[in-house]
């Protein structure tokens, strides 16, 4: 019933404890989880997870923070995407927050994220963090309508939402959620049309209330639902039903045909 759009189980911390993982995830009714990439030297590893399991996803790309790595070429993840379980480009976007100086490099690897969503016709997973109005603007000026995406693990204010969300964005809310502090992000979670949601845990990271401080897991994420059937007034069966729709629609789910 529930669906995790972002998760990194073949981080450490994870992936040596995939098998209770799984268990757990069926347990809380977790039907799926898409596993995000952050650099291409572990693509390998991300895309395993999505093929030894018919109902993990992969998307394939590098996280703004990440240096030193192989610089992924717009050429290089049209072909890594052509693999039937890669249903995504990214973790991409801006991040201002843990890097500073000229950070032009980020800025166009941004933009080779979306060159190579837009030739795929496939959605990019964007983070943003300190970085806003640039994060609008390339969104904007590569054209992300033309793929379509989500704003993952969504911080940002409900300005920021709106105009995501007119460029035919999805907002992704994260157990931040359901912080004590994060009055304002339940007031988006309000905001923003039900058919535009998705939830995350984006796990090992930011496990919500009541597990809030543990390693974060897919199996959680039905609280991030529940923080956001609360505000919404809904039954918690009511979001999971919703957001798990609209993944199958930002990530065409319907159309693919795997094996």
């Amino acid at each position: 019933m529930f669906t995790d759009s972002h998760c990194h189980l073949d981080f450490e911390g994870l992936v040596e404890n995939l098998p209770d993982i799984l268990v757990r995830m069926q347990q809380a009714n977790v039907s799926r989880a898409l596993c995000i990439s952050v650099q291409l030297e572990d693509f390998p590893n991300v895309l395993k997870l999505a093929e030894d399991h018919d109902h993990l996803w992969a998307t394939v790309g590098v996280h703004p923070d990440y240096e030193d790595i192989t610089e992924p070429t717009v050429e290089r993840l049209v072909e890594l995407a052509a693999h039937p379980k890669v249903i995504g480009i990214g973790e991409t976007g801006l991040d201002y927050f843990r890097l500073k100086g000229d950070l032009t490099w980020q800025r166009n690897r941004f933009r080779t994220h979306l060159r190579a969503a837009n030739q795929l016709g496939m959605p990019v997973i964007v983070h943003t963090r300190n970085a806003g109005e640039d994060t609008l603007a390339i969104l904007r000026e590569e054209n992300v309508m033309a793929c379509g995406g989500v704003i993952h693990c969504f911080t940002e204010s409900i300005d920021f939402a709106r105009q995501a969300l007119d460029m035919g964005m999805y907002i992704s809310f994260s157990g931040i959620v359901s912080f004590k502090n994060a009055a304002d992000l339940r007031e988006v979670a309000r905001f923003v049309p039900m058919d535009r949601i998705l939830i995350e845990t984006d796990s090992p990271y930011l496990a919500p209330v009541p597990h809030r401080g543990k390693t974060n897991e897919p199996s959680f994420v039905p609280h991030v639902a529940q923080v956001i059937a609360d505000e919404r007034q809904m039954p918690l069966e009511e979001v999971g039903m919703c957001t798990s729709q609209n993944f199958e629609r930002l990530f065409k789910l319907a159309e693919l045909k795997v094996g």
